[in-house]
């Protein structure tokens, strides 16, 4: 059976934004779906949230796929670091290894020191390249967080198919982003047409 893993982002849930919208319409497909809650949302930290996905995720294979998003995203190329079997496809939405300093900065201190150890920790972009070659990344042109200068870098390391979209923000519930039909879209493709 097919599983898709969908991973919320910073201070995210499973039940904000499009995320419960995407869990139902891959239901409806009879896809095994699980949006987990990742722990201390508020403070995500890589030596808590990867393990905790592993655990989720239990014994990956190539019908094994996943969706994040923001920090969620790194939070699966992380975890895709660790193993060593071929996965059926990763979808990215708003991904980030850099943050805007300014929206950063507005953040607050905190925010700052959250977000040092994953934008310092290295990702083995080589590694994950040799269990996927499925990657597709969404970006927006008024993502107040994520670079679009970041997109290069999953183009280059991953070889993702990029896709840009207009006034998305930074794809969330407080955008008023409660469906996202070109994410579905895009999995989809990638579920069946498996390279």
């Amino acid at each position: 059976m097919k599983r898709i893993f969908i991973v919320h982002g910073w201070g995210g849930t499973p039940q904000e934004g499009w995320f419960p919208w995407l869990k139902k319409e891959l239901e409806k497909k009879h896809f095994y779906v699980e949006a987990p809650s990742m722990p201390e949302t508020e403070h995500p930290r890589i030596e808590t949230w990867i393990p905790y996905l592993t655990n989720v995720v239990g014994k990956a294979d190539k019908d094994t796929y996943f969706v994040g998003h923001s920090i969620g995203c790194q939070t699966i190329l992380r975890y895709l670091e660790k193993i060593n079997t071929k996965i059926g496809g990763v979808v990215l939405v708003a991904p980030w290894l850099h943050l805007d300093e300014k929206t950063i900065r507005e953040e607050g201190e905190e925010s700052i020191l959250i977000a040092k150890s994953w934008i310092k920790t290295p990702i083995n972009f080589k590694k994950i390249k040799k269990l996927n070659k499925n990657f597709v990344a969404f970006f927006s042109d008024n993502d107040p967080f994520v670079p679009l200068s970041d997109s290069n870098i999953f183009k280059k390391q991953l070889n993702a198919k990029i896709l840009l979209e207009k006034q998305k923000g930074h794809f969330s519930g407080s955008d008023k982003i409660n469906q996202l039909p070109l994410v579905l879209e895009e999995l989809l493709k990638i579920i069946n047409n498996p390279s």
